[in-house]
């Protein structure tokens, strides 16, 4: 069981009262706030972070409505175009948006995704005071990271990198990819998501032991800038082919510990996302 405080710092809402971006082309899944309420249940986590998925391209209306259910257990990762405005910004953050997700995966109809535009958003956060304490989140493929290595160290506010950088479990610490990785985390200034084994994984569920030696070796690396997610629903995955239970076992897995577990589980997402001290165990 997880302990008091445990946060799981990436999961989306879909909620079909919502609709979904024009460019979207598939029809969103069933995922509204009660239903993840019932997952945390089961898991035994109380926090979370609700990220805006493609799905919903800049619009971030679903999210807030989730953080308005959710209450202060929650903090939004958002999605915006590059001309945001100051006062957009402020509004974000004062419905406990903590950070700006840019995606490189999967392409978007409202403009190209380059890292020029990472850059500028970037200097948007740093420079709005209603946005202290957020950061940057990229989802990129391996050769993304490394192509964006310099800008990405070069970044005036935290980093956080999605998914376990998408890097092959069977390239693993010898993918290069991992050594731009672990030159960020080095650098003192970037975040590691450990979640999305299953995007990689040639071994797949319920075990996924093919990411293991590269979990562990984020944990040994920089476990005071790790935090777990689920990526609940899957959305990249079959319907009802992700337990989310092994993927909180593989998460003890990765960490080897109980005590790495709670650093990766509560105490470094209280200081990722601003969340007040959990209760004492």
């Amino acid at each position: 069981m997880p302990p008091p405080g445990a946060c799981d710092c990436h999961m989306h809402i879909f909620d079909a009262r919502f609709a979904p971006s024009p460019h979207w082309p598939r029809t969103p899944p069933d995922a509204p706030v009660a239903a993840y309420r019932r997952l945390q249940q089961r898991l035994g986590t109380s926090r979370a972070v609700v990220v805006t998925p493609s799905t919903y391209g800049t619009d971030n209306a679903c999210t807030l409505d989730a953080l308005g259910q959710l209450g202060d257990c929650a903090r939004g990762v958002a999605v915006v175009g590059v001309g945001v405005s100051a006062e957009e910004l402020s509004r974000l953050a004062a419905r406990r948006v903590r950070g700006l997700r840019v995606n490189f995966v999967s392409p978007q109809s409202w403009g190209a995704t380059t890292p020029e535009m990472l850059a500028t958003l970037a200097r948007k956060v740093a420079e709005h005071p209603a946005c202290e304490g957020w950061h940057v989140q990229v989802f990129a493929h391996p050769e993304q990271l490394v192509a964006m290595a310099r800008q990405l160290g070069a970044l005036p506010v935290p980093l956080v990198i999605d998914h376990l950088g998408r890097i092959d479990p069977a390239e693993g610490t010898t993918a290069p990819a991992y050594g731009v990785v672990r030159g960020l985390l080095d650098g003192g200034n970037t975040w590691v998501k450990l979640s999305g084994a299953y995007m990689r994984s040639a071994a797949q569920g319920p075990g996924y032991a093919d990411t293991v030696p590269l979990g562990r070796a984020l944990v040994q690396s920089a476990p005071e800038r790790l935090v777990w997610g689920s990526d609940w629903p899957h959305t990249t995955e079959a319907p009802g082919s992700v337990n989310d239970a092994d993927l909180m076992n593989l998460l003890y897995a990765w960490a080897g510990s109980e005590a790495q577990a709670h650093r990766i589980l509560v105490d470094n997402p209280a200081r990722l996302y601003g969340f007040s001290s959990p209760p004492s165990q």
